[in-house]
């Protein structure tokens, strides 16, 4: 078995996800495929990751991209997270991974109108359903809250978390539009704000698209979805695939088995590579690289054994959930985080010595990302403040 070492996998990292300096993308597509799916819970991360690999920081092509030709979509897939992907890869997640998140809404919701009052709620969820589809299938683009006012039904008062310190309350419209985007009948749209927005307009995917996307078995998604991750990610562990589409176990080596990857050591332990390309140590040429990349970005979060490009640094970058904050790279390893200043300036702090060179590359980073956010204040959103984070702000204060 061979034996793949960090090194090999530093290397393949910085050019496979667009990092290193000579593999910047031409297009935002291209982007999107080369990391399967760009992380957007929170809407600023889709920006700021393709800058960082496009070395374009400008709002106009992702925006063109994602609400005027369409060929970038908004979707709720892999473990109930908001992602953005090419037209390809959408059927893939949808059928592969967001089918199950569905069918969970499904049976939460459910839940919720039974202990919230509602008779025979399985009939009522249905008739809900139905009629947020006529509506949304009658208007171009439309507010949740738009919505929730087109049928008494959709208006429908839920309190979640009864009784609990964080009890809020939800109409039902806005859990209906959850249900239908696991179930890839309705898109996110265009934001009512900024590009940092996360009020989306919504509409059905067929209205968005002109169209249905394309069908694909399970088998085969979960097989296509399986190859093109090992081909951004590998070599990795069966477990990283695992936890990255949420599929169980069983599902996994299903689809594992019919993918027939190369069988390798890494971290130690058995892993898969998707073929030759991955195997052979690749050539390490050119420019060392550095990247600022934002919280939530999919390098960051893109496995679940991270000790290989993270170190010691856990607990300094990600918070007590396992969501990454904005990070610092050299050369396919994180060596830092970064933040805004009270003045809306990007600073950093590297987490250990990485040489004169690599703080020169990361001040020229953070100047031209500070030019590029043009004063616009980042937020957490979907995650809290990593501990580096928290301290880099308070020592700006």
């Amino acid at each position: 078995m061979r034996r793949i070492s960090a090194s090999h996998r530093r290397a393949l990292l910085g050019r496979r996800h667009r990092l290193a300096t000579d593999a910047a993308a031409a297009d935002l597509v291209d982007v999107a495929d080369s990391l399967v799916a760009l992380h957007s819970t929170d809407p600023a991360t889709v920006y700021l990751s393709t800058w960082a690999r496009t070395r374009d920081p400008r709002h106009a092509p992702l925006q063109h991209a994602l609400y005027d030709d369409r060929r970038l979509l908004r979707l709720l897939a892999m473990r109930r997270t908001v992602f953005v992907t090419s037209r390809a890869v959408a059927p893939l997640v949808l059928t592969a991974c967001a089918a199950e998140v569905a069918d969970r809404e499904r049976r939460k919701l459910i839940t919720m109108l039974a202990e919230n009052g509602i008779e025979r709620p399985e009939r009522f969820l249905t008739e809900a359903r139905d009629a947020a589809l006529s509506v949304l299938d009658a208007r171009d683009e439309i507010t949740a809250a738009e919505l929730a006012g087109a049928d008494p039904r959709l208006g429908t008062p839920l309190v979640l978390s009864r009784g609990k310190r964080y009890e809020g309350k939800q109409n039902v419209a806005s859990r209906v539009l959850l249900l239908l985007s696991a179930e890839g009948l309705v898109v996110r749209g265009r934001p009512r704000g900024s590009w940092t927005s996360q009020q989306y307009r919504w509409t059905s995917m067929r209205t968005w698209l002109g169209d249905d996307l394309p069908t694909v078995s399970e088998a085969d998604a979960e097989v296509e979805l399986a190859r093109r991750w090992l081909a951004a990610y590998g070599p990795a562990l069966p477990e990283d695939l695992q936890w990255w589409t949420g599929w169980t176990k069983t599902r996994t080596k299903r689809a594992l088995t019919a993918l027939r990857p190369a069988e390798v050591e890494v971290c130690g332990t058995a892993g898969v590579a998707l073929d030759d390309t991955d195997v052979d140590e690749p050539r390490v040429e050119g420019v060392p690289w550095a990247a600022l990349l934002p919280a939530l970005d999919p390098t960051s979060m893109g496995w679940r054994q991270r000790d290989w490009y993270l170190g010691e640094h856990a607990e300094r970058v990600f918070d007590t959930n396992g969501n990454a904050g904005p990070t610092v790279w050299w050369n396919g390893r994180i060596v830092g985080g970064w933040t805004q200043d009270g003045r809306g300036d990007v600073v950093y702090r590297l987490l250990e010595d990485v040489g004169s060179d690599a703080v020169e590359a990361v001040d020229a980073l953070a100047d031209r990302l500070t030019a590029a956010l043009d004063g616009v204040r980042l937020s957490a959103r979907g995650r809290r403040l990593s501990p580096l984070e928290q301290e880099i702000q308070e020592s700006t204060v």
